[in-house]
Order: C-alpha cells, then sequence, then structure tokens
C-alpha cells in the first residue's frame, strides 16, 4: 500500500507547479482534474451522460465537453452542479484508486483541489499538504492564464474552502508566492520527509 500525500490548494496557488515537481522527483502524482479532463475529453466515459444531462449544446465541435458553457451552467444553477459532481465524483473516485494502487513511485502525491471539502478524500490520504499563497496572488495568477473576469475568479474562489480551513487542515505547507526555485526547495525538503514516511511505514 502506498504512502499518499493529498496535495490541494485555491485556484491560482500553484497545485500543478509543485506536483511537476514532484513528479520530477520520482514520486507517481495522480491529479483527479487530469481524471476529469480524460473523462470528459472525446471518446471519454462521462460524455454520454454530459450529454444525456445538459444537452448537446454542452458537447463542442470535438466531442468533448465544453467546459466554459458547463462552468457557466454550474455556477448558476446549483441542481446542475449537484447533478455534475454525483457523474463524476465516483468516476474520478475510481479511477484514482486504481492509479494509486498501480503506482510505482515511492509515494504518492494526490491532487485533489477540493480535498478539504471532500471529507472521504481525508481518509484515503495519509498527509494533507497545501499549496498556498494570498488570495490577491491566485486572481492575478488565473486571470493571467484564462482570461477569466475578476468577478468569474472570485465566485470561483468563494466557492472554495476558505484559505483559513485549508491551512487548519494542512500537515504541512508549501508557500508559493515566490519564484520558482523557492517552490522547488520546498518540494525537494519534503519530498525527503515522505520518503522516510513511506520507508517506516514499509518497515
Amino acid at each position: 500500500m502506498s504512502f499518499v500525500v493529498g496535495l490541494t490548494g485555491g485556484i491560482g496557488s500553484g497545485k500543478s507547479a509543485a506536483a511537476d515537481e514532484f513528479a520530477r522527483l520520482g514520486a507517481t502524482v495522480v491529479d483527479t482534474d487530469v481524471i476529469a479532463h480524460e473523462l470528459t475529453q472525446a471518446g471519454g466515459a462521462a460524455i454520454p451522460e454530459v450529454e444525456r444531462l445538459f444537452g448537446s449544446d454542452v458537447i463542442g465541435a470535438t466531442g468533448a465537453m465544453d467546459r466554459a458553457k458547463v462552468r457557466a451552467r454550474v455556477f448558476a444553477d446549483p441542481l446542475a452542479k449537484k447533478a455534475l459532481e454525483a457523474l463524476l465524483h465516483p468516476m474520478i473516485r475510481d479511477e484514482s484508486r486504481r492509479r494509486i494502487a498501480a503506482a510505482k513511485g515511492p509515494y504518492v502525491v494526490h491532487v485533489v483541489p477540493l480535498l478539504v471539502e471532500s471529507r472521504d478524500y481525508r481518509t484515503r490520504v495519509d498527509r494533507v499538504l497545501v499549496v498556498d499563497c494570498p488570495e490577491e496572488l491566485q486572481i492575478e495568477r488565473v486571470r493571467a492564464r484564462s482570461r477569466l473576469p475578476e468577478s468569474e475568479v472570485r465566485a470561483i474562489l468563494a466557492s472554495q474552502a476558505s484559505r483559513a480551513e485549508r491551512l487548519a487542515a494542512a500537515d504541512d505547507v508549501i508557500e508559493n508566492s515566490g519564484t520558482v526555485d523557492a517552490l522547488r526547495q520546498q518540494v525537494a525538503a519534503l519530498h525527503e520527509k515522505y520518503l522516510q514516511y513511506s520507508r517506516a511505514e514499509r518497515s
């Protein structure tokens, strides 16, 4: 059984950059966002049910789910949000479980953006690692990469756990308001710690 670190953080905090660095150091990364994209890309296992739930207008010309249209729908309609979660979350959990069981690395970094909000995930990780930065920096980063209006970014932030809630749940924290080198140094230190935890669990 792998030692599993649950990596989380708000939108724009730098979860992907941290996960990429853990992967570079040899950890197995299982990212729920990556799985969600696979499920909703052209030919993805969730596409027929997404089309049944929301109609053919949310399926783009390529056959993939139009994420912008679905995001707008679920933010406007709590019932639509529940329906989407009821469809995707069990599929994501099952695939995550399969990938964790098959992991070859010394430990697993399980990237779950809504880890703190999803209590069942907390029972499936050995430690919670939060990537943290000030909210204004999150907004700046998200707007720079996605061109979303500030009001929409703030609505996404408001739908997630607060910064204080995430930090209260954390066993470990990466402070990511500085340079890429600063991020890498923190990941490297945690990598050594997680290797020790993993060895201790197996001995």
